[in-house]
């Protein structure tokens, strides 16, 4: 139970933690660390009493509400795959995940303070924790993860020099750090039926892949893992 409500609480925050990074992003590596605890300025009362505001507020609340039952469904869901023992490096995982979703939508940016850590903390997983890779697939998941979105970018160039951007391929990266090859494979192909879904569904030629990359590659931890 502890988790779940975890998860609920911090799922509550992520819309809050993104609207931060939005205040301030792009930026380093340094300047966002400093960045996001640093306290925020406090509303004047007549910007309180706006009307405007106010239903910014509300849908604020609800996508807080929304993420807050979400991650607590998909902690209770790891917890339940899983088992208590390890837990924490799946939420790790799972979590941060989410968080550059939200991120990834409001921003189409991926900032390196959460796509860095994420790597290395793979990395230290698959070295010593995880089951289903080892060290050396971790790293070569992680080279294939980095190298094949630049590879596409360079051959697709004269059509979108925008393909992947750079913190999709941090993503992809990690992801492959966190899964080694075989599993990151599964992963940009289901990213991509996601995207594809997402476009047809939406009418759109073109958005954040983030969102896509992070949902299936939980899909297929829960599958593998």
């Amino acid at each position: 139970m502890f988790y779940v409500l975890s998860g609920f609480v911090f799922g509550c925050l992520i819309p809050y933690i993104a609207r931060r990074f939005a205040k301030f992003m792009p930026a380093t590596f340094a300047y966002a660390l400093v960045e996001i605890f640093r306290a925020g300025k406090r509303l004047s009362s007549a910007k309180r009493r706006d009307e405007r505001y106010a239903k910014l507020k509300n849908k604020f609340l609800w996508r807080s509400l929304v993420w807050g039952i979400v991650t607590a469904a998909l902690s209770a869901a790891a917890l339940y795959r899983f088992g208590a023992n390890g837990i924490c490096w799946y939420l790790f995982f799972i979590w941060s995940l989410l968080l550059m979703t939200e991120i990834d939508w409001r921003m189409f940016l991926l900032p390196d303070i959460l796509t860095v850590p994420l790597l290395i903390v793979g990395f230290v997983c698959a070295s010593f924790v995880a089951d289903w890779t080892f060290a050396a697939d971790s790293a070569l998941g992680a080279a294939v993860g980095y190298f094949m979105p630049v590879l596409a970018t360079l051959l697709l160039v004269w059509k979108d020099k925008d393909m992947f951007g750079g913190g999709d391929i941090k993503l992809l990266a990690a992801i492959g750090a966190w899964f080694g090859v075989e599993k990151l494979i599964y992963t940009i192909l289901l990213s991509v039926v996601f995207f594809v879904l997402y476009a047809v569904l939406w009418k759109k030629h073109s958005g954040a892949y983030g969102p896509a990359a992070a949902v299936a590659a939980i899909v297929v931890a829960f599958y593998f893992f």
